[in-house]
């Protein structure tokens, strides 16, 4: 690249940059992107950026944000144009740790449900299991297809500045995100088709197959073809474009609460027009509480009364299975390191982020005296809302804080404030400046595990701003794995970790 290159006043230093090591240094896996961003020149990248924009109005691609007012509205997906790279020997061990976790908290989840005997050993508190709003005690003793409660689950990763990849999440209950990972790559091979040219990024259009099979796995009745359906709350659920568009990629009927009924032979129908037609299994986009107004909220109009019984009695699959939401509690989240050597006898092969579980008095009392510096976390909310950005909070809001926590210790975690890698993203007025992300992959459980190849880039779009949920200005990005890099990159993970256990 030349003296004048589109990098040379990109500036990065001070941050872990997934695409540059240095100014107008690409990392070995970048440089075939950086040289055809650099050949693009910022004005036909910015025109790029707009050809995105108005691809993604013309694909309808658009998810749903609540207002102040108590109104919903419907704005199109945020998208920048840039992708993120990952060398694929990194992602290789990624995925592995990701297989680790979410084969433990299975296991965890099952125990719960049944012998708890790790809570009878002590390694998991037994006061935790006892006020965790998403323990079901109507799964007691439940035994769903395969052993596995967690089919489908997105765990949120992010990338400090020293370059360790860290677990911040997991999301086990109706994890969302995987549509906006497939219609990125879409909207890139449309406006950047020539990247494609240079770069064999792995594929991630095999998502709605694997799912399928996924779910099929499931079935009840295996020697027939399984009907499988995709349960919405409906169109004014946030998620809605994703339910309607995984509904169709599967070829899987889409369906509310009022299409279902559950005959007194405990089977799931769905309602044709050609008559009653069994459902086999049902992947579903509703919150315990509201599955089944017999076994829950008596007032819900979204589930399917006596679905629990049918499900019970083994008559229909349903993923994720109820009462999986015991295991995404970011209080649970900070015993994942033990619960994985509980019942794998083994380390995390990525490590959490360092976390403070205010239960802990000590940990209680360092939290309260730096709240400034820290996150803190209710352990059930959401979306990034209901948390405490400690640098970023007046004294007013920690003062309200420090209330919470002390009025429910058990309610609350607290971690350092990370700072998250960066990736180049199309600023209206400039070039390329960098902009904090997470990534969200998603990891499929049943008769076999698999993993997306990459995930959900989610940019924090708002410079410096460290949120990347798109209810509060986040975007979105394309999420390249790419094969060809030296064998050197693949220490980036492992070298991160081991400076990690040294500090522990």
């Amino acid at each position: 690249m030349s003296e004048q290159s589109t990098w040379a006043e990109y500036a990065c230093e001070g941050l872990y940059d997934e695409l540059m090591q240095a100014q107008g240094q690409p990392r070995p896996a970048s440089e075939a992107l950086a040289s055809e961003i650099d050949a693009l020149g910022p004005e036909e990248l910015a025109a790029r950026q707009l050809a995105a924009e108005a691809s993604i109005k013309e694909m309808g691609i658009t998810f749903t944000v609540y207002s102040e007012e108590g109104g919903m509205i419907d704005r199109s997906w945020p998208f920048d144009v840039v992708p993120r790279v990952i060398p694929e020997p990194e992602w290789q061990q990624v995925e592995a740790g990701l297989k680790q976790r979410v084969q433990a908290l299975n296991l965890f989840i099952d125990d719960l449900y049944h012998d708890q005997r790790i809570v009878a050993d002590k390694v998991f508190p037994k006061d935790v299991l006892t006020k965790s709003a998403n323990f079901r005690p109507q799964c007691l003793g439940v035994d769903p297809p395969l052993g596995t409660w967690a089919h489908i689950c997105g765990s949120d990763l992010i990338r400090d500045k020293d370059g360790t990849i860290y677990v911040l999440e997991d999301n086990l209950r109706v994890p969302s995100g995987v549509s906006y990972m497939l219609e990125n790559r879409l909207v890139t091979k449309r406006v950047l088709p020539e990247l494609f040219e240079q770069y064999a990024p792995l594929p991630v259009d095999d998502y709605p197959s694997q799912l399928f099979d996924t779910l099929a796995a499931l079935s009840p009745r295996p020697a027939d073809y399984p009907e499988v359906v995709v349960l919405t709350p409906g169109i004014y659920n946030s998620a809605y474009f994703e339910h309607s568009y995984l509904a169709q990629q599967m070829g899987a009927e889409l369906v509310e609460g009022r299409d279902l009924f559950v005959d007194d032979d405990d089977c799931c129908y769905m309602r044709t027009v050609d008559g009653p037609s069994r459902v086999d299994v049902i992947y579903r986009r509703v919150d315990d509480l509201f599955l089944d107004p017999e076994a829950f909220r008596p007032d819900s109009a979204l589930g399917v009364p006596g679905l629990m019984r049918a499900w019970k009695a083994g008559n229909v699959a349903i993923a994720n299975a109820p009462g999986a939401g015991v295991a995404d509690d970011k209080v649970v989240y900070a015993f994942v390191p033990e619960i994985i050597k509980y019942y794998l006898d083994a380390e995390p092969i990525i490590p959490n982020v360092p976390t403070y579980r205010c239960m802990d008095p000590e940990s209680l009392d360092y939290v309260l005296e730096h709240i400034a510096e820290l996150v803190v976390k209710p352990a059930n909310e959401s979306g990034g809302y209901g948390m405490l950005v400690g640098p970023a909070s007046t004294q007013a809001e920690r003062n309200k804080f420090k209330q919470l926590v002390k009025a429910d210790p058990r309610n609350y975690i607290a971690q350092p404030t990370l700072t998250l890698s960066t990736v180049p993203t199309v600023i209206k007025g400039a070039a390329l400046e960098p902009r904090h992300v997470d990534l969200r992959p998603f990891i499929l459980s049943a008769d076999r595990q698999q993993v997306t190849m990459g995930g959900l880039t989610r940019v924090a779009l708002r410079k410096g701003s460290l949120v990347v949920n798109s209810s509060q200005g986040g975007g979105s990005k394309d999420t390249w794995i790419v094969p060809e890099i030296p064998p050197a990159q693949t220490q980036v993970l492992s070298q991160g970790q081991s400076q990690s256990q040294a500090q522990a």
